[in-house]
């Protein structure tokens, strides 16, 4: 797949279905009301609006897109922290609009170019991740990926059937690390990532194309981690959201 040059689009889009993922997260599905499908790169972001219909008053946030090129559906991955913009679509519904701007971002991810990579993602920031790994198994590129993904707990595992099934279909190893205790039974990896992490988890990552999302504090950490390994900073691409 060729690197697009994407089209701007501003218009509105209504909200096809709202899914409560996790106890803090909700996946919005939106479709664009004339079937026209937005052109972007795994990994790109919009510009989401919400206007008030009693004051007129707007408030926009930048999501990354979670669903894969050509998809009739744009889903996001919302982090429901009860904010200026999601205290507003808390309590948004099924037919309810949302303005869409983008799409914008140089994180971008290229198969054909890319046949070897690492992903690493905090929370929310798996969603640039899944719309990669979902392109990556729509045209069954070959890509090797090894996907490393925190959460501080298991009932915050975003997509966890669709990571499985995909696993299934594609060269994809997955290790989910939960860096606080809690009750549920856990059998995998705890604590935060960090070089011997990442080493024991993909012993080949020097090799490999590295590609980081999460929050602020979470990048600098993993672009500090990579520093370690022999990875050189070239291959070391990364998105910052919060």
């Amino acid at each position: 797949m060729a690197i697009i040059k994407p089209v701007l689009n501003n218009k509105e889009y209504e909200i096809y279905d709202i899914i409560h993922e996790t106890p803090d997260v909700d996946v919005f599905k939106l479709k664009d009301e004339d079937g026209t499908r937005l052109d972007f790169n795994p990994g790109m972001f919009v510009m989401l609006t919400y206007t008030d219909p009693n004051t007129n008053t707007s408030i926009t946030r930048a999501f990354s897109i979670a669903s894969a090129p050509k998809s009739d559906i744009l889903e996001f991955y919302i982090h429901m922290i009860h904010g200026r913009f999601t205290s507003k679509i808390e309590d948004m519904r099924i037919g309810d609009k949302l303005k869409v701007s983008g799409p914008h971002g140089q994180f971008k991810f290229v198969p054909n170019n890319d046949k070897k990579v690492l992903f690493i993602a905090g929370g929310t920031g798996l969603a640039p991740m899944m719309s990669m790994l979902r392109e990556i198994n729509n045209n069954t590129t070959g890509t090797d990926v090894v996907l490393i993904y925190s959460v501080r707990f298991p009932d915050e595992i975003i997509a966890k059937d669709e990571l499985n099934d995909i696993s299934k279909k594609i060269n994809l190893k997955i290790s989910i690390t939960v860096t606080r205790q809690s009750d549920e039974e856990w059998s995998g990896e705890r604590g935060h990532i960090d070089s011997d992490m990442i080493k024991r988890e993909c012993v080949d990552c020097s090799e490999r194309t590295v590609y980081i999302c999460g929050p602020l504090n979470f990048v600098k950490a993993m672009k500090l981690a990579t520093s370690s390994l022999d990875i050189k900073p070239i291959k070391v691409k990364a998105d910052v959201w919060g």
